[in-house]
């Protein structure tokens, strides 16, 4: 009895041990995204990260390399994240008009909820997208909406309710375009419209309307 007991003492060391080096990263990552979509890649320093989190500067580079890699590390986790989102909607069993609507809506609510993703994206279209470019990964997890998109295209020309010729990558921009736009030029819109895009009321018109928008562009007939 008492060997089983060291033995479940040391195995909870040993979960301990490797759940905490995890914790560290993700809260290293947590304020990295903040104070990368606040300032930038140029603007944000390590020493703002660090002070942000229970570590120090030398653990982060221990963790990551460096700024630019901790930087390609924040963008992989929030590529990640709209993609994951995608993966888990499970749209397979759905009619093709309706599971794209679901995909739409992800999409608006996501980039809604999360405007250091578009943040993040904008900055890193201003520096001609270096750190994508230079990331496998990011590159990688892109590729399955549109592989997604494609399989939808096809299931819903086979169905007879999408038109036929539509293009995933277009479809994709069509979509995000609009969802993006929308949170990415909030303070201008604001400023010379008097609108705030992301208000209750502007929020749910403005999903209805890209919705429907995209489904009466891809429908049949």
């Amino acid at each position: 009895m008492a060997s089983e007991g060291m033995e479940a003492a040391g195995a909870a060391r040993t979960i301990r041990r490797t759940r905490a080096p995890d914790r560290t990263r993700e809260e290293i990552l947590d304020a990295a995204v903040a104070e990368f979509s606040a300032k930038g890649l140029a603007g944000a320093r390590v020493d703002e990260i660090a002070a942000r989190t229970r570590t120090t500067k030398r653990m982060i580079y221990y963790y990551f390399g460096g700024k630019e890699q901790l930087y390609a590390a924040v963008l992989e986790r929030l590529y990640g994240g709209i993609r994951g989102a995608e993966a888990a909607l499970d749209l397979d069993h759905l009619p093709a008009l309706e599971a794209l609507r679901r995909m739409i809506e992800l999409t608006f609510d996501h980039h809604a909820a999360h405007p250091e993703f578009v943040h993040l994206v904008a900055t890193e279209n201003i520096n001609e997208a270096r750190i994508v470019r230079a990331s496998p990964t990011i590159r990688a997890r892109n590729a399955t909406v549109i592989d997604r998109l494609r399989a939808l295209i096809a299931r819903g020309e086979q169905e007879g309710s999408f038109r036929p010729g539509l293009d995933a990558l277009d479809l994709h921009m069509l979509i995000n375009g609009f969802c993006f736009y929308r949170v990415s030029n909030r303070h201008t819109l604001r400023a010379i419209y008097g609108r705030d895009t992301l208000a209750a009321g502007s929020a749910a018109a403005q999903r209805r309307m890209i919705t429907e928008a995209v489904l009466r562009y891809v429908a049949a007939g």
